[in-house]
């Protein structure tokens, strides 16, 4: 065996994009800051999960598993880290977990040696991906993904059958994995979140019932559901919290996002909203609020986006897409938002406790019709006008 001397060149690649420092970018709205730098790319995987080292077996340097996208992390801080359990996409199609670390939170993301070898427990699972990370009152880390296997009901090869997989650890390298969560009422699941305390003793989730793999039929959007055994994890009812609406941002679907976390007036959500156009599918994430001893009421729904895909975010393996699964909110009341763009690469944004809350109890809600719109916006030109007027500006 020897070492190949390209190596040295393509680790020094991956260690110049861990060392990088990140910067916040020019962009405002007054909400959160975004960032000049994804956090991680497929160019951040360490060069021993892609090359044969050895220069007898890969004269060439040849890269031999290659990685296509790192996308969609759940994210957890602990022991004054953080880290994001991201989807890794090998260039077979194939995702898989990996965990990356940082100290700052918004650059320097290193993933570990090697990726999570999750307990091979389902046979027909063929594809695993987008992990909500719970940090859980009863001492465990919850790990909630999609397991997606074939429709052997189907002779349609793209034919697909999601679930949500969970598994639970206590330091993110020993897990364990418990049976897939069963919604008596929804044939399909996907974008199922665990909420991180209980509720009246019960374990609750966010759900996104669907008819089939791709289309909701007749899900309504994102419900809400307890159960009373996390190892047998079974929800008999599924109430809608967050519908989808007719020209809005949900149209076609929407879904929970990363884990809510817990403000002073309620418990912050961060979804996704899904409408079709010429161009196809577009994602974009959007905010609500619920009450903080019924996370299953809305008490906080501002009207419109609160991110969305802008210049190079918008192009990428799946284009004109946003994705988030992962926030963390620290006690000082900072929040980082860990979201993906295009199905290909990570970023993070960062605001306040005080700031996403302000955003959601002060930011006007959807009147649902464009005369509507018009009024509500003129409302604010004319306030604004008085105001530069007593100011002298005008």
């Amino acid at each position: 065996m020897k070492l190949h001397p390209q190596y040295f060149v393509e680790q020094a690649k991956v260690d110049a994009l861990v060392a990088r420092k990140n910067q916040k970018s020019a962009f405002y709205n007054g909400i959160y800051e975004r960032y000049q730098f994804p956090i991680l790319t497929r160019e951040f995987a360490p060069v021993t999960w892609r090359y044969d080292l050895d220069a007898e077996t890969n004269p060439f340097f040849e890269e031999r598993l290659g990685i296509n996208a790192v996308m969609n992390s759940g994210a957890i801080y602990l022991n004054g880290k953080f880290y994001v359990v991201v989807r890794v996409e090998g260039n077979d199609r194939k995702s898989f977990f990996a965990v990356a670390e940082s100290s700052t939170g918004i650059d320097g993301f290193k993933f570990w040696d090697k990726p999570i070898q999750l307990p091979d427990t389902c046979p027909e699972e063929t594809n695993v991906y987008d992990m909500r990370l719970t940090q859980h009152e009863d001492g465990y880390i919850y790990g909630v993904f999609c397991s997606e296997s074939k429709d052997t009901t189907s002779s349609d090869l793209s034919a697909a059958v999601a679930a949500a997989g969970i598994v639970r650890t206590k330091d993110l390298v020993t897990w364990e994995h418990l049976p897939n969560l069963i919604t008596l009422k929804s044939p399909q699941q996907r974008n199922v979140v665990l909420h991180p305390e209980l509720v009246e003793g019960k374990y609750a989730f966010y759900t996104r019932p669907m008819d089939g793999f791709i289309e909701t039929g007749s899900g309504g959007g994102i419900g809400f559901g307890l159960c009373s055994d996390i190892t047998h994890a079974v929800i008999d009812e599924e109430k809608i919290i967050s519908r989808r609406v007719y020209h809005t941002i949900t149209e076609a679907k929407n879904g929970a996002g990363a884990v809510p976390f817990k403000g002073k007036k309620c418990w912050i959500h961060i979804a996704h909203g899904v409408r079709n156009t010429a161009a196809g599918l577009r994602y974009v994430l959007y905010a609500f609020g619920t009450d903080l001893n019924d996370p299953s009421k809305v008490i906080a729904s501002p009207s419109g986006v609160f991110l969305v895909p802008l210049g190079h975010e918008r192009v990428g393996d799946v284009s004109n897409v946003f994705f988030t699964n992962g926030a963390i909110a620290l006690d000082n009341g900072v929040v980082y938002i860990y979201y993906a763009s295009s199905d290909t690469r990570m970023h993070v944004a960062t605001t306040t406790i005080e700031r996403s809350e302000d955003y959601l109890f002060n930011t006007p809600q959807d009147p649902l019709r464009s005369v509507d719109c018009v009024r509500q916006r003129c409302a604010l030109i004319d306030r604004n006008t008085e105001l530069l007027r007593q100011a002298g500006v005008i």
